[in-house]
C-alpha cells in the first residue's frame, strides 16, 4: 500500500531586512534531483501526471498553485470516481506537499509569475522509465 500524500509546514519570518522562507523538516536524503515550473498564465492546469515509484516533494517559491493528487488503482485504466486530495500552496505560507509513488498529481496557478519547485526521489532515467501521463481532464 503506498505511503499518503502529507504536508510538512513551513515557516515565514519577515523583519527589517526582508523575508526569510524556510521548511526545517524537509529531510532532503532522499533527493536526486529538483526542477521549476511555470506556466505561461494564471489558471492553466498541468495535469495528470503519475510515478508507480518515484516521489514527488512540491514546494512554491512564488505565487500559489492549487494542486489535487490521487492515488492509482489500476495504472491502465485508473478509478473515474477515485478520492482526489486538494491542496492550495502559497508562497506566502511556506510548507512542502510530499506526493509518494503510487499517486497521480496535477496544478493550477492561482496567480501571475508562479514558480513551483519540484524534488524528485528518482534520477531522470529512471523517471521517464516510470512515466504515466493521463489526460488533464481525466478526474476533472
Amino acid at each position: 500500500m503506498p505511503e499518503n500524500v502529507r504536508y510538512l509546514a513551513g515557516g515565514l519570518a519577515i523583519d527589517d531586512r526582508g523575508a526569510l522562507s524556510f521548511c526545517n523538516d524537509f529531510d532532503m536524503s532522499s533527493i536526486r534531483r529538483f526542477y521549476t515550473v511555470t506556466n505561461h498564465q494564471i489558471n492553466f492546469i498541468r495535469a495528470w501526471h503519475a510515478h508507480k515509484n518515484e516521489g514527488k516533494f512540491v514546494f512554491v517559491c512564488s505565487g500559489s498553485i492549487l494542486i489535487q493528487t490521487v492515488e492509482i488503482d489500476n495504472w491502465d485504466s485508473p478509478s473515474l470516481d477515485a478520492k482526489k486530495t486538494r491542496h492550495v500552496l502559497d508562497a506566502r505560507r511556506p510548507g512542502i506537499l510530499h506526493i509518494p509513488g503510487g499517486h497521480a498529481h496535477g496544478f493550477m496557478t492561482l496567480a501571475q509569475d508562479t514558480v513551483v519547485m519540484f524534488f524528485s526521489t528518482s534520477s531522470l532515467n529512471d523517471s521517464n522509465q516510470d512515466d504515466y501521463r493521463y489526460p488533464y481532464s481525466y478526474w476533472g
